[in-house]
Formats: C-alpha cells, structure tokens, sequence
C-alpha cells in the first residue's frame, strides 16, 4: 500500500456528502485513493463533489441521490454496492438534519419524527445494509458522526440532542456486537465547525472563528486506515487536534 495512497482501492461510502463534514471527509477519502459511494439529497451537490475529486485527486466516486428520511432507500444502496463491488472498507456517516431549536412542549409530532428518522433511525437501517459488506472487506472501519450535545443537553436542543443520543447509543452497541470481528467502529465529535447546521443553529456567531470542515478530514482518513486501532468510544476532534494523536472522549 502506498504511503501517499493509504487508501488506495478502498470503497468509502459517505453520507451527507454534498456539503459540511460529509463533503470534507469525501474528498479527504478520495486524495487518499478511496473510490467515494456518496450519498445526499441533492444531485447537483453531488455533482460538484464529483467535479471536485476528479480535479483535486483524480479520483472517481459513485453519486446515489437517496433521502435519509426514507430509510428503506439505504436497503437499496446496500444492495446496488454489493451488486457494484461486493464489498464496503469504510463508511462515513455524516448525513443529519438540525430541525427547529424549540422547547420541548413545544416540539411538532411531525418534526419530532423527522428529526429521529434521519438522525437515530437512518443510523441504524445503516448498519442494517452494509454489515455484511463491511464483514466481507478485509478489514472495515465504520466512522459516525456525533456532537457534543449528547453529553451536554441544552435548552431548546431536545430533538436533535435526542437522536444523536440514540445513534450513539445503537453504535456502541453495534461495536459491541463486531468487536470480534473485521469491523469497527468509531462516534466523532467535530465539535464547532463553520458548517451550515451551525450556522442555523447560531446565526449570530462569527464562523471565521470556526475550523472549517476540511480540517476534519485528516482525521477521517486516518481513521479509515486499516492498520490502526480504533478506540471503543467517541474521538474529539477538538482533542485529536491539540495533540495530533487518537484521543478518547
């Protein structure tokens, strides 16, 4: 394996790909030689990503335009990447949706639901379709995206606070299930990142006194790599950063 292509001949799948954290982790994934399964809601975005790793790295992905808040659609995709390449190295889930910042009473049954599909609910029908092809890789690395608002709940954060909870929760034990296996798994905070969530989030704030998202995507192809050991629990970027090695939240 190439030192300048750890990555080389990986097949990466990366949702919320078109933007933020996802996009950041595509191309980092494909300057490091992964061909990128990438997935979000708009074509056009995808299309601009695939212009992007063609231009940076000469690399090549797949676009698979699908909606997290239709689950049944990641069936789908595991199938059509078993049919494609027989095998998954790498999946990136970044794909999430803020929702309204409200208090809790105050929270809509059909936002509420929407909010659970895509954050907690998509997570698990994702494991659900691409274990098997993550056990048929030589060795796979599963990389989810989490925030800090699971340990630190916030007022008006109920929903989104919520289904982060209960991704996390499905991940550590999914870990739990493969850790005799091929396959592992990892939860990274990003932490503050100048991505367009955080700014519905916090309109007020300043985002040149964020990291934007590209600086994350170091992080995920070192995780990707298959000869280093990922830790059961979350990694900070935050704390990766600080001190350049994997550092257990």
């Amino acid at each position: 394996m190439s030192t300048d292509l750890p990555l080389q001949g990986k097949i990466a799948l990366v949702t919320g790909a078109s933007r933020g954290i996802g996009r950041a982790s595509a191309l980092a994934l494909a300057n490091a030689g992964a061909h990128i399964v990438a997935t979000a809601r708009t074509q056009s975005a995808l299309e601009s990503l695939d212009d992007e790793i063609r231009q940076a790295s000469g690399g090549s992905a797949t676009l698979v335009p699908l909606d997290l808040a239709e689950p049944e659609n990641l069936d789908h995709l595991g199938l059509a990447i078993h049919q494609r390449f027989g095998r998954l190295d790498v999946l990136v889930h970044a794909g999430a949706v803020l929702g309204p910042l409200t208090p809790v009473a105050h929270i809509e049954p059909g936002v509420w639901d929407r909010v659970m599909k895509i954050n907690a609910t998509a997570s698990y029908r994702l494991i659900r379709a691409t274990e098997p092809l993550l056990k048929a890789a030589p060795s796979a690395r599963a990389i989810f995206v989490t925030s800090g608002r699971v340990a630190r709940p916030k007022a008006f954060w109920g929903p989104y606070g919520a289904a982060k909870a209960a991704m996390e929760h499905i991940v550590r034990t999914w870990a739990d299930e493969v850790e005799h296996t091929n396959v592992r798994a990892v939860l990274v905070d990003p932490g503050q990142m100048r991505t367009k969530m955080r700014a519905e989030a916090m309109p007020g704030e300043d985002p040149s006194t964020l990291p934007p998202p590209d600086e994350i995507g170091p992080l995920m192809v070192e995780l990707a790599q298959a000869d280093l050991g990922l830790p059961r629990a979350n990694v900070s970027f935050a704390a990766w950063k600080s001190s350049g090695t994997l550092v257990s939240a």
